[in-house]
């Protein structure tokens, strides 16, 4: 009775830990560019240094072992996880939070659509048709945000495109090197780190205001680092909730996040909501729900035909 107690406590403990850091991270990284005008790259930069220092202090801690990899094997996968962080962070740097948030939704077509063209796999019609409702969403309200801009569409959609093939490389590197997300990490960040040194220099001042060595405030400072330990814990805590609950907490977790972190950018930014808009936010959390259902049941459905099987 006890140990059960204890084990729910550690679930509740970590799934808090994920929506805290998640949710902060979207808000804190907002702020940082509103209110400091942080450059873009150099912050990214940042979340990849921490998240090694802090996968290293957890390989110190026992709380995972490496896997020696050869670093030729994930050159591209180190380079999409580049692109598809900043790019993201440049979407919510020029879109409001509800137009950022809505245009990562788009990364589940997104996927389907790689598979289906490159890797011959094959999706149900119901899933298919889940895929309808989130796009009509996000044209919608990105049709009636006013505070839309071709830039920030841009941004958005390079960044959909780079996360989806960057996730469906994942899972297909961690297949091909039999190692875990974490183990994958460890060698991922510090070679995509080394790749924005030599970029940022290229793309962003290095003095005089707004350079990475400016003159910044220990406040802006301490913000930017706040800011790399929330990617870092957004990191471990995925990791520990895949772990160690299901598929449906973690995917029901995923939408709950989806709620307030729409809910705090309007509070928080005073981002304006239209009711097309709003109807389109519906929309899109029906279509995602959907896609959710479906995949789950689909799933329930093949183990229960293995069970069968003499």
């Amino acid at each position: 009775m006890l140990s059960s107690l204890s084990a729910n406590r550690r679930i509740a403990a970590g799934l808090l830990v994920n929506l805290v850091s998640s949710i902060c991270i979207v808000f804190i990284n907002k702020w940082i560019y509103v209110r400091y005008g942080f450059p873009n790259m150099t912050l990214t930069l940042v979340h990849f240094l921490v998240t090694w220092l802090g996968l290293f202090l957890c390989h110190q801690m026992d709380v995972f072992a490496p896997k020696r990899l050869q670093v030729r094997r994930i050159v591209w996968l180190a380079l999409s996880f580049c692109g598809f962080v900043v790019f993201t962070n440049l979407s919510l740097q020029n879109n409001s939070i509800g137009t950022y948030q809505l245009a990562k939704a788009m990364t589940t077509p997104a996927i389907i659509l790689i598979q289906t063209s490159f890797y011959k796999k094959t999706f149900s019609p119901r899933i298919k048709l889940t895929l309808v409702p989130i796009t009509l969403g996000v044209i919608l309200n990105s049709c009636y945000d006013v505070r839309f801009n071709l830039l920030g569409t841009v941004f958005a959609a390079l960044g959909v495109l780079v996360t989806s093939l960057y996730q469906v490389w994942v899972g297909a590197k961690q297949h091909e090197l039999q190692v875990n997300s974490m183990q994958l990490l460890y060698y991922q960040a510090p070679l995509s780190s080394g790749f924005l040194i030599c970029i940022v220099p290229a793309f962003e001042p290095l003095t005089g205001d707004g350079g990475i060595f400016g003159p910044w405030s220990l406040p802006a400072l301490a913000t930017v680092f706040v800011s790399g330990v929330m990617a870092f814990l957004v990191n471990l805590s995925i990791y520990w909730i895949i772990g160690n609950t299901s598929p449906v907490t973690y995917n029901m977790f995923g939408h709950f996040k989806f709620c307030i972190t729409l809910t705090g950018g309007y509070l928080l930014f005073h981002d304006p909501l239209s009711l097309n808009q709003a109807l389109g936010i519906v929309c899109t959390l029906a279509g995602i729900l959907s896609y959710t259902h479906f995949k789950l049941l689909e799933q329930e459905e093949g183990k229960s035909r293995l069970a069968q099987r003499p």
